[in-house]
C-alpha cells in the first residue's frame, strides 16, 4: 500500500488552529468581550500556516501571492492597532485593496480557467447599488470606497473561474465587506448582531479562498 506524503497528511490539520481561533473570535465579538481585538490579530497568521505547509507546492508564485494577500489582510485587520496615529478606515481600505489585488493576480495568472460565468454580472449590479445607497454617506471617502468596491467585486467575480470552493470564498468575503460598509456608513441600518456576522463571513471567506486555492494547486500537481 503506497504511503501518503507528509504534506497531504498535514494540510487538513493545518487549518485547525485557524478554525478554532475564528470560532473564538466570532463568539468574542458576539458577547462584546475584550478578547475580540487580540484574537482578530491571530487570524491571518494562523491562516498562513496551511500555506506555509504547502511551500513545496508549485507554482511558487501561487504560494507567494497567497502569503502577500494574507499579509495585507492582517495589516488591514490591525490597522488601528498597528498605526494608531493614522486614519484607520483609509488604511483599512488601502491594505485590503492590496490584498484583493494579490488575489486577483492569483486568480488570473495561476488558478483561473475558462470564461467568467454569466451570473458574475451580479457583482456589477451589486457595485452600482452599493454606490447608490452608501455613496451619499461616505463623504470624502467616496472615491476610495468606490475603488475598493470595484476591486472587491472583481475578486469575487474572478474567484468564480477557480472552482466552487474559491468562488464561495469570494462571495463570503464580499458579503462581509457589504455588511461592514453598512455598519460604517449607515449604522442605524445595521443592528448589533451584524458585528459578529461581519467576522463570521470574513473568516469563512478567507478560509475558503485559501483552502480552495490550495485544493486547485493540489489537483494540478497530481496531473
Amino acid at each position: 500500500m503506497p504511503r501518503r506524503s507528509p504534506r497531504r497528511t498535514l494540510l487538513p490539520w493545518a487549518f485547525l488552529p485557524y478554525i478554532v481561533m475564528s470560532i473564538i473570535h466570532v463568539i468574542a465579538r458576539a458577547v462584546e468581550s475584550d478578547a475580540a481585538g487580540p484574537t482578530k490579530l491571530w487570524l491571518m497568521p494562523l491562516l498562513a500556516l496551511p500555506v506555509l505547509v504547502s511551500l513545496r507546492a508549485r507554482p511558487v508564485l501561487a504560494i507567494a501571492l497567497l502569503l502577500v494577500a494574507l499579509l495585507f489582510s492582517w495589516l488591514g485587520d490591525g490597522a488601528g492597532a498597528f498605526f494608531p496615529a493614522g486614519p484607520e478606515l483609509p488604511l483599512m481600505l488601502l491594505f485590503f485593496g492590496l490584498a484583493h489585488v494579490a488575489y486577483i493576480v492569483l486568480f488570473t495568472r495561476v488558478l483561473g480557467s475558462g470564461r467568467l460565468p454569466r451570473w458574475t454580472a451580479v457583482f456589477a449590479v451589486w457595485w452600482v447599488a452599493m454606490i447608490a445607497v452608501l455613496g451619499p454617506h461616505t463623504g470624502g471617502l467616496l472615491p476610495a470606497v468606490g475603488a475598493y468596491g470595484l476591486i472587491l467585486g472583481a475578486t469575487a467575480a474572478l474567484a468564480a473561474r477557480c472552482g466552487r470552493v474559491v468562488a464561495t470564498g469570494g462571495v463570503f468575503f464580499l458579503v462581509s465587506d457589504t455588511v461592514l460598509a453598512f455598519r460604517l456608513f449607515l449604522p442605524d441600518a445595521a443592528p448589533g448582531w451584524t458585528s459578529p456576522l461581519v467576522m463570521l463571513t470574513y473568516t469563512l471567506g478567507q478560509g475558503l479562498l485559501v483552502g480552495g486555492a490550495l485544493l486547485v494547486l493540489r489537483r494540478r500537481a497530481r496531473g
